[in-house]
């Protein structure tokens, strides 16, 4: 099954709160970007997205590098279902000497987690991209 993945580093930029922590608003943006990369997969084109679900189990900081992957789970006429996961892959290194160490985590951190639904207007579909038997869970 093919799968989107958006790889990016939470900036100071990306922080709202104090301590660095990222909303967790900046994750639900990261999962629209994967629902399009997905819709783009199978209908080349962008389509309209609706979050059905979110959690969001830990947080994020400023540096953190977040993967956000998404797959389909249903494709129906003009609809898509997915599941959606964003995955904390590298993170500063706290009370380190230098303010630049970062380390790669060996086991990832699930940040945050969402189900959504896709639709692509019939006269909007150009066609699957990837085939369509690589797209489904």
């Amino acid at each position: 099954m093919k799968k989107a993945l958006i790889r990016l580093r939470m900036s100071e930029h990306d922080a709202h709160y104090g301590g660095g922590l990222v909303n967790g608003a900046r994750m639900l943006d990261l999962f629209g970007d994967v629902a399009t990369e997905l819709l783009i997969m199978s209908d080349g084109d962008e389509g309209l997205f609706k979050v059905e679900s979110a959690e969001f189990m830990a947080p994020v900081f400023a540096g953190d590098y977040i993967e956000a992957i998404g797959w389909f789970t249903k494709i129906g006429n003009t609809s898509r279902e997915m599941k959606l996961e964003a995955w904390k892959v590298i993170q500063p290194v706290k009370g380190a000497k230098e303010p630049s160490a970062c380390e790669i985590l060996a086991e990832p951190i699930l940040v945050a987690q969402a189900t959504g639904i896709c639709v692509v207007p019939k006269q909007n579909q150009r066609g699957p991209q990837v085939p369509i038997s690589e797209l489904i869970d």
